[in-house]
């Protein structure tokens, strides 16, 4: 009797996709979609019941898992109670936090858009009490990396200027915020791709790469199951580093004799630049390829576009493991065990297919963006913030927004200043500096990686930020707002504060749950409000 209530109560606790989906929307008081679920069981997050395509999970699995993730009381233990958990977001999907332009191009160290909405709202809400930006008005983001400070102000009816010492952040900033001509691009990018795939009828690794999916799907599927190996794995039925190893070593033959037949030319001859040593010589042929034949077509703004598109196709097709992609630790020119996919996996041999991808969604995204934007202004001048005079240098721009400017003065600020010690800014775009010729002005970085977190280094940030908030002021409103977003380990802004004229108003804590790094564990960045100190 006991083993027939515990088999109903198991077939009771079973839901399908779309009833899992559902129960853990209410559960959670957020949007679950279908595919969140499926991911889960695809990946082996959470087991999978049921037969003859009939996919089935236990609702107490998933409760479990999501109890596991919740981590608001844990990190509150960890990191204080004044942790403010309404500015982690977390109900916001992933698609939420990079809608619309907001992924035209990855770039390390930037907020999510939610976050700077809150803050430039024109409206209040339970937890803001005041509002401190009106529509019209103009913000100011003197460190503004790929521009979503920019964006945001569009969206919300505010005027939005930019600084940035890399001429590449700008360049992704004005393209965001850009009026499209949208069809015209569009064609521009059917002509590419139509002579891109002219361009790779005269080469093997089209043919090559082909051949080597197939092996390597038939492969996959008989050493790698999904999700059952995953599982295994996880349960320690399996020793992933042994078996992988033993697994990437015999297709490693595979590999090389289709390597021999198809003579297919690996490394590049050279070694000496990022280009040269992070590609392999296929994809090297097409880089070059595509870069003269954007170069060759008509039009400033078309070709600002285009080089996003094919920026962020080159750095998807860089010769790493998927897993190493934020790192780059060494080359990979030959098929390997990947640990984030749990199969063999291999490096690129063509762009074209994340060229296609790439090319659909940035159009995609440009359009959603349309519906959206306002018709204020908004520009990214490339420029060191600690000395830029920004009436002049905007009024060569554009003349309307130095008027502007001169007339109702900047609002505010609103920005998230380097980290010290924490990012090469330059060189996480490395490949774009070479493609396009663009200068490097790593040694006028604020806080650069290589300068280390020291004490040196800590006091010539304090000078670097405080130097940025003076030259800055010339320009504000005598009523001003400024909200810094740092993680302030160090606490250098009560200095940074002292040496800039200024006073901390208030802080926020708020824990950063959808970060990029491999370091999931607890933490939290500071929202500094800054005033005048009178």
């Amino acid at each position: 009797m006991n083993q027939l209530n515990l088999i109903k109560k198991t077939q009771k606790d079973l839901l399908s996709i779309k009833e899992a989906s559902e129960w853990a929307s209410e559960y959670l008081k957020r949007k679950v979609t279908i595919s969140n679920i499926s991911y889960l069981v695809q990946y082996g997050r959470i087991k999978k019941y049921g037969s003859n395509g009939n996919s089935l999970v236990r609702k107490e699995e998933l409760k479990t898992y999501y109890d596991f993730i919740n981590k608001e009381h844990q990190w509150k233990k960890v990191l204080g109670a004044d942790l403010n958990w309404h500015l982690s977001f977390v109900e916001y999907k992933e698609s939420e936090r990079t809608k619309h332009v907001h992924r035209l191009h990855p770039y390390k160290g930037k907020y999510i858009p939610q976050l700077v909405e809150y803050f430039l709202d024109l409206h209040t809400d339970d937890f803001k009490k005041e509002v401190f930006f009106n529509e019209g008005d103009v913000v100011l983001d003197p460190f503004c990396g790929s521009g979503t400070t920019l964006v945001q102000a569009n969206e919300l009816g505010l005027h939005a200027i930019g600084i940035d010492i890399s001429e590449f952040n700008s360049l992704i900033s004005n393209v965001k915020t850009a009026k499209h001509k949208i069809p015209l691009l569009a064609k521009r990018i059917q002509d590419l791709t139509a002579k891109l795939e002219t361009f790779q009828k005269e080469k093997v690794n089209i043919s090559f790469e082909e051949h080597l999916l197939s092996k390597l799907y038939n492969f996959n599927s008989k050493y790698f199951p999904s999700p059952e190996y995953r599982r295994k794995v996880r349960e320690g039925k399996i020793n992933e580093k042994a078996y992988g190893g033993e697994k990437e070593r015999e297709f490693l033959k595979i590999f090389h004799n289709l390597v021999e037949e198809y003579r297919i030319k690996i490394k590049q001859e050279k070694n000496n630049t990022f280009l040269d040593k992070w590609f392999l010589a296929p994809v090297r042929e097409e880089i070059d390829f595509l870069t003269e034949e954007i170069n060759s077509i008509a039009g400033e703004e078309i070709r600002k576009t285009l080089f996003i598109i094919l920026s962020r196709t080159v750095r998807s097709c860089r010769a790493t493991t998927h897993a190493d992609l934020g790192t780059l630790k060494e080359p990979v020119t030959k098929t390997y065990y990947c640990k984030k996919h749990g199969k063999i996996c291999k490096p690129l041999f063509s762009i074209i297919g994340w060229w296609k991808r790439y090319s659909i969604d940035t159009l995609n995204r440009l359009l959603a963006f349309e519906r959206v934007r306002t018709n204020t202004l908004q520009i990214c001048v490339t420029g060191d913030s600690r000395k830029i005079n920004l009436e002049y240098t905007i009024k060569k721009i554009n003349p309307k927004f130095a008027d502007l400017i001169s007339k109702q003065r900047i609002k505010g600020i609103f920005s998230s200043p380097p980290y010290v010690g924490l990012i090469d800014y330059h060189e996480q775009h490395a490949y774009a500096y070479e493609i396009f010729g663009f200068n490097r002005r790593d040694n006028m970085e604020i806080g650069p990686l290589y300068k280390g977190q020291g004490k040196e280094a800590r006091e010539s940030y304090i000078k670097g930020i405080a130097d940025v908030l003076l030259n800055c002021k010339k320009y504000l409103s005598d009523d001003y707002n400024v909200f810094l977003v740092a993680n302030d380990k160090y606490n250098l802004y009560s200095k940074i504060a002292e040496l800039a004229g200024m006073k901390i108003v208030n802080q926020y804590k708020r824990p950063v749950l959808n970060r990029v790094e491999k370091d999931r564990s607890a933490y939290s960045e500071i929202i500094f409000h800054l005033k005048e100190r009178k």
